[in-house]
């Protein structure tokens, strides 16, 4: 019933907000979004726009199994069946991070970006703008499609619009959210624009970011089969974990990464923590 209130809400957002125009045929195609059949405006970064045209959920369909590391604080190294490697929250020192494909930044902390990062990286997506306009991306990287959904950020006291991105990964049949330096609940545009998240890197800090209350709420309305905790600073994850209760299980994986496809995802709503976490 959750989802079918979300898929809903997703139609009545859609058609408010969002018109059909010519431009609307040039992003790709989202298999997140239940009622978005094509997004405006994407930089194609290895194919062109008519061959997606013609095989529009090339980038996100297929079998195969994506890997998840933990690195440290925010960052997930996230791996996909066609070796695209994807860094979250990259700001260029924490963890063992190579040199990855893509990498995401959110700048309410410099442990969250970096202002140079290496330029072996092909895509360095900013989850804000220098001028203060909204980010907007829809990147295709062979196998994987990168959007963003902006939100708030806290600012000396006052909230800064459009500072963080939420970061959803598009690959393999899979919908990867990661909810980066979240300052706000979100509102149902929010869950409109993000659609079906089936993996969600959650941070848990329970007050840098939001409260675990706010927290566990946002978690318990995805209804995510995963859930990848981040972004743990002081409060024990035993805190976090009490308050999601007993709809979630709770997996401790004895080692600092994993893997999961489509098809392995889990029946009930888990928590997965990994080592570091």
């Amino acid at each position: 019933m959750p989802r079918m209130r979300a898929f809903t809400l997703m139609i009545a957002a859609w058609f408010v907000t969002s018109p059909a125009t010519a431009q609307d045929q040039q992003r790709p195609f989202s298999q997140c979004m239940a009622v978005a059949q094509a997004l405006p405006g994407a930089t194609y970064a290895n194919l062109t726009p008519e061959e997606l045209r013609l095989r529009p959920t090339q980038a996100q369909t297929g079998s195969g199994e994506v890997e998840f590391m933990f690195a440290g604080h925010s960052t997930y190294v996230i791996t996909t069946p066609g070796g695209t490697t994807i860094a979250t929250d990259f700001n260029g020192w924490s963890g063992r991070v190579a040199i990855p494909d893509i990498v995401t930044m959110n700048k309410a902390h410099s442990s969250h970006f970096t202002l140079s990062p290496d330029e072996r990286i092909d895509h360095v997506l900013r989850g804000w703008n220098f001028d203060g306009t909204p980010a907007d991306h829809d990147v295709v990287v062979d196998d994987v499609y990168v959007r963003n959904v902006t939100t708030d950020i806290r600012n000396f006291g006052a909230m800064e619009p459009d500072g963080n991105s939420i970061f959803i990964f598009e690959v393999a049949d899979l919908c990867i959210g990661h909810l980066g330096h979240l300052h706000h609940p979100l509102e149902d545009r929010h869950y409109a624009q993000i659609g079906r998240l089936d993996i969600v890197m959650v941070p848990v800090d329970g007050g840098l970011t939001l409260s675990h209350g706010a927290m566990t709420g946002i978690a318990q309305r995805l209804q995510s089969s995963i859930l990848l905790p981040m972004h743990r600073r002081g409060a024990p994850i035993s805190r976090f974990i009490d308050m999601m209760g007993d709809r979630f299980l709770v997996d401790y994986v004895n080692n600092d990464s994993f893997t999961v496809s489509a098809r392995t995802l889990p029946r009930q709503p888990t928590i997965v923590i990994l080592n570091g976490v």
